[in-house]
C-alpha cells in the first residue's frame, strides 16, 4: 500500500474526503478513495456534543478503532489533541496509531475564538512525533478563519514545521496568490480546505497545494439532503436524486 506521506504531492494534491461514521467511511472507500479523514464536527454532531471543545476524545478514538485497518488509509481529526498537556496528546496519538490511523490533525484554534500559544502547539507536535514517529502530523492553524493574519500564519507554520509537523493546514485560505506564495515558503506539504466558492482541486494543484480536505462539507451536504427529502415528502412532492437501496447500505464494507 502506498504510504500516506507519499500521497501528498505538490501539484497533484491528495483529495481527502472526511467521514463521520462507519457507513460514510465505507461508502467513500467503495468509491475508490485510498485515504479518508474524519471530521470532528461530524463526529461531535453524531454524538450530540459540541465541536472544538475537547469533548469527543472517546468518540474519536472509538471511531478510529472501528475504521483502522479496513483497507484505506485513515487520518483522524483530533481537534487540539483534546488536552493542553503534550504528554496526554502523545498518548492519544499512540492509541490512534494502535487503532490503525496513519495521520492526525492537530489544530491551534480554540472554542472561544482565540488561538492556542504557538509554543504550546509546537510542544504537542514534538511530543507526538517523539511518541509515534511514523504518524503523519498535519498541523492546522486557524489564523485565516480568525481574520486572515498572514504574518502570524507564516510564523506559526514555521514553528509547527520546526517541531516536526509533516504537513500544514490553513483552512479559510482561498486567495490564489497567497496560496502560491505560501507554497514557495514552505518545506512541507500545504493542505487547503476545499470551498465550493473557491478554486477547484485542479486549480489548487496548479498552485502547488499537496492536499485538499473536504472537512465537514460532506456531512453537511448529507444532512441537508435528508432534510430536503423529508420536506419534499411532507409537501407531497418526489424525492430527487439517487436513493441508495437497503441492500446497498447493508453491504457497505471497506
Amino acid at each position: 500500500m502506498t504510504s500516506f506521506a507519499a500521497l501528498h504531492v505538490p501539484g497533484t494534491p491528495l483529495l481527502l474526503p472526511n467521514a463521520w461514521d462507519h457507513a460514510s467511511a465505507a461508502a467513500l472507500a467503495g468509491r475508490g478513495f485510498a485515504a479518508i479523514g474524519t471530521t470532528s464536527l461530524g463526529v461531535a454532531a453524531v454524538a450530540g456534543l459540541p465541536d472544538g471543545t475537547a469533548a469527543t476524545r472517546g468518540e474519536t478514538l472509538a471511531l478510529a478503532r472501528g475504521l483502522g485497518g479496513r483497507g484505506f488509509l485513515l487520518s483522524v481529526d483530533a481537534e487540539g489533541g483534546f488536552s493542553d498537556d503534550p504528554a496526554e496528546v502523545a498518548e492519544l496519538a499512540r492509541e490512534l496509531a494502535d487503532a490503525g490511523a496513519v495521520g492526525i490533525n492537530l489544530e491551534d484554534g480554540r472554542a472561544d475564538g482565540s488561538l492556542a500559544p504557538a509554543a504550546l502547539v509546537a510542544a504537542k507536535i514534538a511530543a507526538v512525533k517523539e511518541a509515534v514517529p511514523g504518524l503523519f502530523v498535519n498541523a492546522r492553524t486557524d489564523t485565516y478563519w480568525l481574520g486572515g493574519r498572514e504574518a502570524e500564519t507564516r510564523g506559526r507554520l514555521d514553528a509547527y514545521r520546526a517541531a516536526g509537523a509533516d504537513g500544514v493546514f490553513v483552512p479559510g485560505l482561498s486567495d490564489p496568490d497567497t496560496i502560491a506564495a505560501l507554497v514557495l515558503d514552505l518545506e512541507v506539504p500545504l493542505n487547503v480546505l476545499y470551498s465550493p466558492a473557491g478554486p477547484t482541486v485542479a486549480q489548487l494543484g496548479d498552485l502547488g497545494v499537496a492536499r485538499v480536505s473536504l472537512g465537514s462539507l460532506l456531512f453537511r451536504v448529507a444532512l441537508s439532503a435528508a432534510l430536503d427529502a423529508a420536506d419534499a415528502i411532507r409537501a407531497g412532492g418526489p424525492v430527487t436524486g439517487r436513493v441508495r437501496t437497503y441492500a446497498e447500505i447493508q453491504n457497505l464494507t471497506p
